[in-house]
């Protein structure tokens, strides 16, 4: 094939494929323009973004996301780095063990903890708001362990993660130290891209939130599109910018990070 053929046909995989992206969301945007018959207006985003049950399962779901990435963060990145560091051979185990949360449908999941966790059981967690609220939280962070460790074990993969620790050692720090002033700090933009994605994860989640009757984001959205017209189409535009914002600040902090780094090798 000649090189123009090629690159013409590349161009057209390209736009087809952009097209199949897009034209869903541009016709849906423009639906969610027309709550006033006499035109276009954004009286659907004004009357979303001035509901109150809009503004408190948001911002609810922001903060069991922070909370989620703290959780995930402190339970991944130790792991990760135990793991590269002295147990080489049991990667392939826990690469697999992580991969459970895209196997096993979020639904048998919330069924276990209730089972678990339930009125009648032992610990009976899903009695009070803040005890469920810790449940969802622990929920979510095994919904994002996917993402979350494969960003943080490709960050470690980056680094020297041996040298530096022997360096560490050798300077008389204990593993604490090791973790708070080597390892972390190296590991930032892995951190930021993990957390962004699992930001964006808990954001959108639904299942967990619906049977474990938490005010998330997730069912406000079911919620508001098995009532209204308007509302859902301006709400999935909103949600789309939400998680295509988290991704950008990801790729932003990435490619800052790399700019730092390239400056401080010249």
């Amino acid at each position: 094939m000649k090189p123009d053929a090629s690159r013409l046909g590349a161009w057209i995989a390209l736009l087809l494929g952009s097209a199949y992206f897009l034209l869903p969301l541009i016709a849906t945007f423009e639906f969610s323009l027309k709550m006033k018959r006499e035109g276009y207006s954004l009286e659907a985003y004004r009357v979303v973004l001035s509901d109150t049950a809009f503004q408190q399962s948001f911002a609810y779901s922001a903060l069991l996301a922070l909370f989620t990435i703290v959780l995930g963060v402190l339970l991944v990145v130790p792991t990760a780095f135990w793991v590269q560091l002295k147990l080489p051979r049991l990667r392939p185990v826990v690469e697999f063990l992580t991969l459970l949360p895209l196997v096993i449908p979020a639904i048998v999941l919330v069924f276990g903890y209730l089972r678990l966790f339930g009125s009648d059981s032992w610990l009976p967690l899903t009695g009070h708001p803040r005890s469920t609220d810790l449940l969802l939280v622990c929920g979510y962070v095994t919904l994002a362990l996917p993402y979350l460790y494969r960003s943080i074990d490709t960050g470690l993969a980056a680094i020297d993660v041996r040298s530096l620790t022997e360096a560490a050692q050798s300077l008389g720090g204990g593993w604490f130290d090791i973790l708070r002033l080597v390892i972390f700090p190296n590991l930032k933009t892995a951190i930021l891209s993990g957390a962004f994605l699992t930001f964006a994860i808990v954001i959108g989640e639904f299942t967990l939130a619906s049977l474990l009757a938490r005010p998330a984001f997730g069912p406000y959205l079911q919620l508001i599109g098995a009532n209204r017209a308007y509302e859902p189409a301006a709400l999935a535009i909103i949600a789309f910018l939400v998680t295509w914002a988290a991704m950008g600040l990801m790729q932003v902090f990435g490619r800052h990070r790399a700019a730092l780094k390239t400056a401080d090798s010249h």
